[in-house]
């Protein structure tokens, strides 16, 4: 069962687990479960989804209940209106702050050709240095990063981190394999450590400021507390 973390008579939001597709693709076709089919199953009614997150991408994932209450938050997501928070492990040890403006070229399969501009901006909480070697490095370096992409391009923050070097643990696309490998094998980790953790948007029914949170998810926290990062994680939302 979905965990529902926003709902009132117009949207409802989720807390979507990793590996988890939001509906159906071509690229897909044998997986069985999508959190579009999922949520209409728990609900009992048709939903309708208004942005999106990657496979790997865990948190917050909204849903409208109707067209008509789609209609002008798909408005406001294009316009960049809503403000998103992600949190990230990322390989080495990223600045402490910075803007990544770099367009991303699109995937082969989204008939798109030019590349699209993209812009994020990210805020490092925390290191760490682990004694395991990785590659030709004796011991293994990591970086706990906020992020708000400003755009909404596919795959933007993970190609954006990439293009510093500075890749999503987890990440079997755009990341680094032999980091990915010593999470899997050393450290029980599986997932992509990427988290969707809130999201901010003006309500078009009532005008209300909505912000919608999600906690992260089991396996990244556990990292970040065995990494040192437990005083930070009790500060995030």
């Amino acid at each position: 069962m979905l965990e529902i973390i926003y709902q009132d008579e117009y949207y409802v939001a989720i807390n979507k687990p990793n590996g988890l597709l939001v509906h159906r693709t071509r690229i897909a076709e044998e997986k069985k479960e999508f959190a579009l089919q999922m949520l209409r199953d728990q609900l009992g009614y048709r939903v309708y989804p208004l942005h999106r997150l990657d496979r790997g991408t865990s948190g917050v994932l909204l849903f409208s209940k109707s067209p008509e209450a789609a209609a002008p938050l798909v408005k406001a997501f294009e316009a960049r209106e809503p403000d998103k928070t992600y949190y990230a492990i990322v390989r080495g040890y990223a600045p402490e702050a910075g803007t990544i403006v770099s367009p991303i070229r699109p995937d082969k399969d989204n008939g798109l050709k030019e590349p699209q501009d993209a812009l994020t901006q990210f805020t490092r909480l925390a290191t760490v240095e682990l004694p395991i070697p990785v590659g030709r490095y004796q011991t293994a370096r990591y970086s706990l990063v906020k992020v708000k992409p400003e755009t909404g391009r596919m795959h933007q923050i993970r190609k954006h981190f990439a293009h510093l070097r500075h890749y999503i643990i987890g990440d079997k696309k755009h990341g680094d394999w032999r980091h990915n490998l010593m999470f899997l094998e050393q450290l029980n980790s599986p997932y992509m450590l990427l988290h969707s953790a809130s999201l901010l948007f003006k309500h078009p029914a009532t005008g209300e400021q909505i912000e919608i949170s999600a906690n992260m998810p089991e396996n990244m926290k556990r990292l970040c507390v065995q990494f040192g990062w437990g005083n930070v994680l009790s500060d995030l939302k």
